[in-house]
């Protein structure tokens, strides 16, 4: 299974844990939508579509099944938000200099 697309929907700019929510299509016919990007512990990581318990603990909806394809997918996805990011800066550098 590929990552054909990735999109960053939306980007954080707060000092809070969440930067960006992405939608990943895995083989051109499979999406899959809101998985966040955090930042803790001095690091990127990815978390999975996740629904919330009766008991208020938090289940995910789908998350890869092995380490390899986990690694592939946050990999990708931490790829696309840094390169989102520096799409950001670009244009907001643009914009200043316009003003």
């Amino acid at each position: 299974m590929q990552i054909t697309d990735v999109k960053v929907r939306k980007l954080f700019d707060d000092e809070g844990p969440m930067k960006a929510i992405v939608s990943v299509t895995f083989d051109g016919q499979l999406a899959l939508h809101d998985i966040k990007v955090i930042y803790a512990r001095e690091k990127l990581f990815v978390v999975m579509p996740s629904r919330k318990n009766p008991d208020n603990t938090y289940r995910d909806i789908v998350h890869p099944i092995n380490a390899e394809f986990r690694g592939y997918v946050e990999s990708t996805i931490i790829a696309a938000y840094e390169e989102a990011l520096a799409n950001a800066a670009l244009e907001e550098a643009q914009v200043d200099a316009e003003q």
